[in-house]
């Protein structure tokens, strides 16, 4: 099987997929062309390097460890009409072509359609079948963001969606009661996005009073006011370079939203009491555990405000509902507990584990953290975390 390309008809590509071998042998082909071509391990990366608004192709692996190609490709044609798109199967070396966005079913021949990806003759072999990718219409589950732990559904899509975005600047908005693990989400986020080693700055906004919020943010000159003995830099120029976590940023005072929409349109502080505007460089992510549509429709939230940090939204639901992930967090809890002591492997028991999926967990993991916790210490030497160790304090659901 071939894939045609001609090096008159684009000088810059994108090669999308997970697979180093099927990269490496692309990439050697296009660059025999004179080709520029830039690598990407899954889609997030790919729409990142295509960004710059410089490539002209972007070939595709038929399958991408953070996005359905599906998606991508409509991402693709919305925002970079003007890239040429060829999905492969790595596995078989055939092609599948987009139309419109999305990919139509295989063609009986091997002939690409023109209107598709028409770059004329000239012809490169991509690879043989690979045995590691017999499965690919059963891939195995995305490993868990850093830190977190969980196989379901749910949790399947909050690390696709943290994925898809990290690469990019966009600004995201977490939300989900309290302890789904929002700001986890957030540190993952900045770990996986190219601002990894720049600083990660959390304002948590419910906790700084009002009167000392924009002074926090925005830091302040010598004399701003009684007290302020000297100059200081704000923690959204501290972030400069890096990540800006405003947790729950819905119990912003009305007063300090309009500075912050200020900063997220233009880029510039201001401190308090001094004369200079600085531009900083600073990605921002926020949660909150309102229902901040609501709040706007209350005018305790500005709306411009709200488009601008929900530009991608993220939902972490809660506990109860992906209960199959509460056995594997309590184990994970255990391991965690008996590595800080320096004790024997503790289990849970079978009795033990029905008790606890029981529960409805309106703390979320927070809370199931904590009663894992007490139960460690109340387990004793006993290699089992047992029935009576378990201790909650609200009702069964």
């Amino acid at each position: 099987m071939s894939v045609p390309f001609t090096n008159r008809a684009f000088t810059n590509a994108v090669i999308a997929s997970p697979n180093g071998d099927f990269r490496r042998r692309l990439v050697q082909s296009l660059q025999l062309a004179s080709c520029n071509v830039r690598e990407a391990q899954g889609g997030a990366e790919a729409l990142a390097k295509l960004e710059g608004g410089v490539c002209q192709a972007l070939l595709l692996d038929n399958w991408l460890p953070d996005l359905d190609v599906s998606e991508l490709l409509h991402i693709v044609k919305r925002r970079y009409p003007q890239v040429k798109v060829l999905v492969i199967d790595s596995a078989t070396g055939e092609p599948e072509f987009p139309s419109e966005g999305s990919p139509k079913e295989p063609a009986q021949n091997t002939t690409p359609a023109p209107e598709a990806f028409p770059y004329g003759p000239g012809y490169i072999s991509p690879r043989e079948p690979a045995p590691d990718l017999e499965n690919r219409n059963n891939p195995q589950p995305l490993e868990p963001l850093p830190g977190m732990i969980g196989a379901s559904d749910a949790m399947q899509n909050v690390y696709r969606m943290s994925r898809l975005v990290a690469m990019r600047s966009t600004t995201v908005l977490l939300t989900g009661e309290t302890g789904t693990g929002k700001e986890l989400v957030a540190k993952a986020i900045h770990l996986l996005s190219p601002r990894q080693r720049q600083p990660f700055i959390t304002v948590n906004c419910a906790a700084i009073p009002e009167s000392l919020l924009e002074a926090e943010l925005f830091g302040y000159a010598r004399g701003a006011f009684t007290g302020a003995f000297q100059s200081r830099m704000g923690r959204i120029h501290a972030a400069h370079g890096g990540t800006l976590f405003l947790d729950e940023v819905g119990d912003l005072p009305l007063s300090m939203q309009a500075k912050l929409l200020r900063f997220l349109q233009e880029g510039e502080v201001q401190r308090l009491g001094g004369p200079d505007i600085v531009r900083v460089d600073v990605r921002v992510i926020s949660a909150t555990n309102a229902q901040l549509a609501k709040r706007v429709a209350e005018k305790a939230f500005r709306e411009d405000l709200y488009y601008r940090v929900s530009v991608f939204p993220i939902d972490l639901i809660p506990l109860r509902e992906h209960p199959e992930d509460i056995l594997p967090l309590c184990a994970h809890f255990l391991n965690l507990f008996c590595r800080e002591a320096n004790s024997p492997q503790k289990t849970i028991s079978d009795a033990a584990g029905r008790l606890v999926e029981k529960h409805a967990w309106p703390g979320n993991v927070r809370e199931l953290r904590h009663v894992m916790e007490r139960a460690f210490i109340l387990s004793e030497d006993s290699r089992a975390v047992l029935p009576e160790h378990i201790s909650v304090q609200l009702p069964w659901r």
